[in-house]
Formats: C-alpha cells, sequence, structure tokens
C-alpha cells in the first residue's frame, strides 16, 4: 500500500460528512458518539491534508465551502461505490444469492430442471446464460459451468460429469440409418453437429470412414437446436449423453448405433482458485451430488 493511502486521514473524512448532513460539529459528535473536540479535530486534520478550507464556521454551526462541497460530493460516491462493491462479502442472515453462469444449450438441457432442488430456504440462484464465457469475479460471476478440457488460468476447475457421444435421430427415420451405418456406410441423411465438426469425424472414423463437409449436412450454433432439429427429422445428430438422455427417454430421439465414444470435451464447475465464501462452496457441492446422483 502506498504511503499517500496510509496517511489520508480517513476519520477526518467521516467527520466531514457528518458535520455536513448535521450541518454543526456538535450534531456530528453526537452521531458518531464522539466529542466536540474530537470531531473538529478530525476536520482540522483533513483540510490541513487537503491544504483548503472545507467549512465555514458560524455561530450556529458550520457551512461547506466551495471546495468543501466538492469534497463531500465526490467523497458521498466513493463510499456508495465501496458500499456496493463489498456487499457481496458480508455475511447474510437467510437466503444467500450465488451468480451462476453457463451457455443457454447447457442450462436449459440439464441446468433449469434441476434448479429448484439447487436451491432451499438459504440459498437462491442467480442464472445468468450467455454464449460468452464470464469472468470468475465479483463483478461478473461467482461460478461458471464451463465446457471443455480443463486447465483454465486461475481456476478451481471440478468435473461435473463426462460424456459420450452416440448419432441418434427421428424415430422416422432409424432404419435408413441403422441400415448405412450397419454397413459402415456415411448415410444420405444429413448429419447435424454445432461449430464443433470434430466429433462427428472422430466418431466415424472409429469405423474407418472419413468424414468431409456435404451440402446436406446442416449447422446449428446452440447445441439444444441441434437436438431439435434431429427430433423435426432433419438427420442425425450426435447425442451427447447424459446431457441429451430424457430425449432418448422420451422417445423423441432414437439411438441408431451401439457405438459410442467418450467425448474429450467435459462440463466443469469452474470458480476464482482462492474462493472461500460459504454460500459458493455450497452450491458448487449441491451440483456434484446432484450430477453424481
Amino acid at each position: 500500500m502506498h504511503s499517500l493511502q496510509l496517511s489520508f486521514p480517513f476519520d477526518g473524512a467521516i467527520a466531514v460528512l457528518a458535520a455536513a448532513e448535521h450541518g454543526s460539529f456538535s450534531q456530528a459528535a453526537e452521531a458518531l458518539s464522539l466529542t466536540h473536540g474530537s470531531v473538529s479535530r478530525r476536520v482540522a486534520a483533513l483540510e490541513h491534508w487537503l491544504g483548503t478550507a472545507i467549512f465555514e464556521r458560524h455561530g450556529r454551526g458550520v457551512r461547506l465551502t466551495p471546495a468543501g462541497q466538492r469534497f463531500v460530493s465526490e467523497a458521498g460516491r466513493a463510499i456508495d461505490a465501496l458500499t456496493s462493491s463489498t456487499e457481496q462479502w458480508r455475511p447474510r442472515a437467510g437466503r444467500q444469492t450465488v451468480r451462476l453462469s453457463a451457455v443457454p444449450s447447457f442450462a436449459r438441457l440439464w441446468l433449469l430442471p434441476r434448479l429448484a432442488a439447487l436451491e432451499s430456504d438459504d440459498l437462491r440462484i442467480e442464472l445468468d446464460v450467455d454464449h460468452r464465457p464470464n469472468d470468475l469475479s465479483p463483478r461478473e460471476t461467482d461460478l461458471a459451468i464451463r465446457y471443455g478440457g480443463g486447465g483454465w488460468e486461475a481456476v478451481d476447475a471440478r468435473l461435473l460429469f463426462s460424456e459420450t457421444l452416440v448419432p441418434a435421430c427421428a424415430p422416422g427415420l432409424a432404419g435408413v440409418a441403422r441400415a448405412a451405418l450397419a454397413k459402415r456406410l456415411l448415410p444420405d441423411l444429413a448429419l447435424i453437429h454445432d461449430s464443433d465438426v470434430a466429433q462427428w469425424r472422430a466418431w466415424l472414423r472409429e469405423d474407418a470412414l472419413r468424414y468431409s463437409p456435404r451440402w446436406q449436412d446442416r449447422r446449428f450454433e446452440d447445441y439444444d437446436s441441434v437436438l431439435a432439429a434431429a427430433g423435426a427429422g432433419l438427420g442425425i445428430a450426435l447425442l451427447r449423453l447424459p446431457l441429451a438422455r430424457p430425449l432418448v427417454d422420451s422417445g423423441a430421439l432414437v439411438v441408431v448405433s451401439n457405438r459410442a465414444i467418450p467425448n474429450p470435451r467435459r462440463h466443469y464447475i469452474c470458480m476464482h482458485e482462492h474462493e472461500s465464501r460459504p454460500s459458493v462452496l455450497l452450491l458448487a457441492e449441491r451440483l456434484l451430488a446432484i450430477a453424481d446422483g
């Protein structure tokens, strides 16, 4: 910390704000549980440090000088900002709020159906759904679900669950898709994918099939859009299990091959590497418990 910061008379600033609010040193002293002389000395110390008068003294009290008006205005804004930024660190009675970040597809497919179970009388989740991975900082988010290979810098990343990849389509296309894949042929049906074509390449490579983009194949930005397109009969999608398991259980999609390969990308619970807030750690524990259940 700089010596200038150490020498600043913070007590004087508090005394000035109180005197400005009440219009006299006596009432400021009463509000701060100090003596009149203590308030006067603290104000004088601040005026000396600033090199200018903050108050004009008169018989009935004090009033701010133009310099004092500027100081009180700026000091008030600074204290409001400090109070706002530190409020999250104060222990709260009752229900505490944790900000949780996730991409839209994960939120819709996995998180929202489990949100009520994650919350309770002592915890409220403020969900931030965004394609952009938020920074793990008090300004952006407390906890994030990230999809990838792990190893993020300055992040405590805990594996939520791994996935396997298996092809599936609408029930009406299942016969054609199964027949082609059983013969180790690339189906004439469209292969549906998101921005990660590497997953289809890896799955087909297991059957010695080489994938290259075709006119009939379809790409969507969101993974749940990929699944919706497959359910609408537009082609075959790679299911990421267990994320997409409900669509198989409901019969909306039918698995057309018994061969599954591991997805190299996984879902992680991510928090700052030095995270210590009990509410954030509690939510992380609940996420892990639900994923293991």
